[in-house]
């Protein structure tokens, strides 16, 4: 692969039937739903349905080569990205709100999925990288299982919010390769404020950036620039310190390596109900973001990724 001598653990799991018993294992939970933080309970194999909107009826807004995230992601095939519907987090400010609020997509079958792994595959994709994968986890492990025995050897990105159980990501231990996960609060009630009463978010996402990163390391690109496997962070810098940056990045540099891969972002843009919240109903400023990265560099993180 590109150089690159790579095989995902998943292929073991596969040929062990273990990435199918977990898979099935995983589908039970949808009898009384308990994927996410909001354990909502409800059984989705009966249609019901709890805060995300989404039935055991696997929905997927898109599957392309994308070519618009993180360099060592993308390469020369770009990531293989599948949106999946729904959401369970449900920010104001979410740029894809018709996706993750409005549920707009087409239902498929779990080995539609599978094809369309393996078709991003054959177009020479980088990875297969699921975005807002949770409260579909185990249609992907199922998609993966069948997908593995039928060629599929790239890495598996798990794209995530961030905020995630550790019992749920234990079942995803030897199944992901790179998780992709967002850190966007350091305050309980700025994340209920912003993502529907969610004021777990900061202590379960701490947790789960741990268990994440115990799984499958530091991110750091072979000599081909990308990456195969790793925790990869991603912190947006908001305004009015919503997203509390610099408590983020001292944080980050007192819990986990060092040299762990940390996107700065300054994309925040006010989307769909952002103009309610005065606060941040506006652009970050250059300075702003400039010296979120300066701090961050204080308190020694080396591997960042900025807009400089």
């Amino acid at each position: 692969m590109n150089g690159v001598s790579f095989s995902p653990d998943y292929m073991g799991l596969h040929q062990s039937g273990e990435l199918r018993s977990r898979g099935e294992a995983m589908w039970e939970i949808y009898r009384e739903c308990r994927l996410c933080p909001r354990e909502c309970k409800v059984d989705r194999i009966a249609g019901e349905k709890g805060f995300c909107q989404a039935s055991s009826t696997l929905k997927v807004a898109s599957y392309n080569a994308h070519f618009g995230e993180e360099r060592p992601l993308v390469g020369v095939g770009g990531s293989g990205t599948i949106f999946l519907s729904h959401c369970n987090l449900g920010c104001v400010f979410c740029q894809n709100w018709d996706i993750s609020h409005g549920g707009s997509g087409t239902e498929v079958q779990i080995a539609d999925l599978a094809g369309m792994m393996l078709q991003l595959q054959e177009q020479g994709c980088q990875n297969i990288n699921l975005v807002t994968p949770t409260h579909f986890a185990p249609h992907i492990v199922m998609a993966l299982d069948q997908a593995a025995g039928k060629g599929l050897r790239i890495p598996l990105v798990y794209n995530t919010c961030g905020w995630e159980k550790s019992d749920i990501l234990a079942l995803l231990d030897g199944i992901v390769d790179i998780y992709l996960a967002d850190f966007k609060y350091m305050d309980a009630g700025k994340s209920a404020r912003y993502s529907s009463d969610a004021d777990s978010y900061p202590e379960i996402t701490r947790s789960a950036l741990i268990e994440m990163n115990r799984q499958v390391g530091v991110a750091m690109p072979e000599q081909n620039g990308l990456v195969y496997r790793g925790l990869m962070i991603r912190h947006l810098v908001m305004p009015d310190n919503v997203s509390g940056s610099a408590e983020a990045m001292q944080w980050i540099s007192s819990n986990l390596p060092l040299d762990t891969y940390v996107n700065i972002m300054i994309q925040y843009r006010p989307a769909y109900r952002a103009h309610l919240f005065p606060e941040i109903d506006s652009f970050v400023p250059r300075e702003t973001y400039s010296e979120v990265v300066r701090k961050a560099r204080n308190f020694g993180l080396v591997n960042l990724d900025v807009d400089v």
